[in-house]
């Protein structure tokens, strides 16, 4: 038994949760839209063709904005396809994953399923084949009351009111040279830098992001991020990261430490910014959006023979992942709200099929993947302020991250309710924790939810779909101010109080 304790305190604040922190992405992308939450047909289908059951678990799993088309694909999209009549719109070749694609679902579906899902629209475009004036064009149509060529074409296509799209991407992962239409930062910064400012001149109140690293492994990381803002900061609100995680060659104790190196990458990117903004003497601050972050056996797609028949909607990445993966996610999730000072918008990549916590089968079911759980719970519980805690822990060695603390934890503070989130990482033994609560007298444990299973290895499938999920663990009493709660090996925890009476 190893034993560690926190310490949590009201004084202790980070930042206001961001509900953005808990945002998701649906990229046209494998089965993600295809079979994922557009199927027509399906006996669970609604009159736009959107699946009742995956909609049902988007909304449990808390998701509050979705960025949309991508990704890798909106740098070959046009969007003027994916509007008006479905039977005129063109089918195209998509480069960026050798597919198919029908524009079956497009702009107006998808802001139908957001709204649907109750969720926000995180608008990319495509600044790798176009430019200004198309990403002008598709504000206008998106945004703008009526009285224009292409506000009018989207009332009559259907949508008398605009959508009302406060966010947008400025291309996705330009820095790459797989991304179709591939720039330099200083080509990005500067298309990026004019887009901006022309969207700015339709409407001042947007929010925009620019493309940071798609990983802090590339070559150009920092560098990059420098930059695109020397050219744009004026111009923009958020610079953005991406990072993707998996288990390399047995290596599970690295794994279970990935927030470590989220942490390093969130480090490393704001002091970059804020090197930009001391060296141009500017007031403002740019936040992070860490909209595309997850899970991903990428090194078993790469081994992977790729498609070469244009299909459409193939099967592509769809990951299944177990308990430890989980364990990983929350982990990240930690880190995110750890850092909610500068990361105030998030987006999990993807929310179906596509290396996502919502699995679905063409005319099948759906089902919760493991990594769902400590998503949903998360944006449900993780309200008001974050308060930083710090674990005093026992620690492990890793190859990759060095000493890491087999506890990581943080606090969100909410009126009555007050929650800690922890995971364990130590791979064979419970871990006491000893919760120092004197700071806020008077609150009484109500749940210590624990997600973990013997079998790390566990999935769930859609034969047994419910095979890995939280449950509920005695959690005690409040003694002298200090409450002791257990975490077994490789889980994820949930420690929720609330003021008496």
């Amino acid at each position: 038994m190893l034993h560690a304790s926190l310490t949590v305190d009201p004084a202790f604040r980070v930042a206001d949760v961001s509900p953005r922190t808990f945002g998701s992405f649906v990229e046209h992308m494998g089965r993600c839209v295809y079979t994922g939450i557009y199927e027509p047909g399906h006996a669970f289908a609604d009159e736009d063709g959107l699946r009742r059951d995956v909609l049902d678990l988007v909304r449990e799993l808390g998701v509050t904005a979705v960025r949309y088309p991508g990704g890798n694909f909106v740098s070959g999209f046009r969007w003027e396809d994916s509007v008006g009549p479905v039977a005129d719109r063109p089918t195209r070749l998509d480069l960026a994953w050798h597919s198919t694609e029908t524009n079956a679902f497009g702009l107006h579906e998808f802001q139908r399923w957001a709204e649907k899902a109750g969720v926000e629209s995180m608008m990319a475009v495509n600044l790798g084949t176009r430019g200004v004036a198309e990403a002008l064009d598709l504000l206008e149509y998106c945004n703008h009351p009526g009285g224009t060529a292409w506000s009018d074409q989207r009332i009559k296509n259907g949508a008398t009111d605009p959508f009302g799209i406060r966010m947008w991407c400025l291309g996705n992962e330009m820095d790459g040279p797989w991304q179709t239409g591939h720039k330099t930062a200083q080509e990005y910064g500067r298309i990026a830098a004019e887009t901006a400012r022309a969207m700015r001149m339709v409407d001042p109140g947007l929010e925009l992001v620019a493309c940071g690293s798609s990983s802090s492994s590339m070559p150009t990381f920092g560098a990059w991020e420098a930059t695109v803002l020397e050219e744009a900061y004026d111009q923009v609100d958020y610079i953005s990261c991406h990072a993707y995680y998996e288990e390399l060659d047995g290596d599970l104790g690295s794994f279970l430490a990935s927030g470590v190196d989220m942490d390093h990458f969130v480090e490393s990117v704001v002091a970059t910014a804020d090197h930009i903004r001391a060296k141009q003497r500017k007031k403002k601050r740019i936040n992070l959006s860490f909209d595309e972050w997850n899970v991903w056996y990428n090194t078993r797609f790469e081994a992977q023979e790729k498609p070469t028949d244009w299909a459409v909607a193939p099967r592509v990445i769809e990951d299944e992942y177990n308990v430890a993966d989980a364990v990983v996610v929350g982990g990240l999730l930690i880190s995110l709200l750890r850092n909610s000072d500068r990361v105030t918008a998030a987006c999990l990549a993807q929310l179906v099929n596509v290396i996502a916590p919502i699995r679905s089968e063409p005319g099948g079911p759906s089902w919760r993947q493991t990594t769902f759980h400590p998503f949903a719970q998360a944006a449900r519980h993780a309200r008001g302020t974050v308060l930083r805690v710090e674990p005093v822990a026992p620690t492990y060695e890793t190859k990759r991250f060095g000493e890491v603390s087999v506890v990581d934890a943080v606090a969100t503070h909410d009126g009555d309710e007050l929650t800690v989130f922890a995971i364990n990482r130590h791979q064979s033994d419970n871990v006491e924790l000893a919760l120092d609560l004197r700071a806020f007298p008077g609150y009484v444990p109500v749940e210590h939810a624990v997600l973990s299973d013997p079998d790390i290895r566990a999935t769930n499938t859609q034969d047994d779909p419910d095979r890995v999920r939280p449950y509920a663990a005695d959690t005690g009493a409040i003694t002298d101010g200090r409450l002791t709660a257990s975490l077994p090996p490789v889980s994820w925890n949930v420690v929720r109080l609330r003021r008496a009476g």
